[in-house]
């Protein structure tokens, strides 16, 4: 496990604490919501950027590729 050292504004921080009150979690499962929030942004960036190396192929085409695959 590796350990970050980050500086969040504190509008974000009570934010964020607030939100993980409310639905139950405690301070100690802030490095887990943490995880999944960076997880799920990587993979909504990695989408964007497939989506717009493939903008140019036609639906045609992307389903012979995907059946190929």
């Amino acid at each position: 496990m590796t350990r970050w050292n980050l500086s969040i504004s504190e509008k974000t921080d009570r934010l964020v604490r607030s939100h993980l009150a409310r639905i139950g979690m405690k301070k100690g499962d802030l490095s887990k919501f943490v995880d999944t929030a960076v997880r799920k942004e990587i993979l909504r960036r990695t989408v964007l950027e497939v989506q717009a190396q493939n903008a140019d192929l036609s639906e045609e085409k992307a389903m012979a590729l995907a059946n190929e695959a």
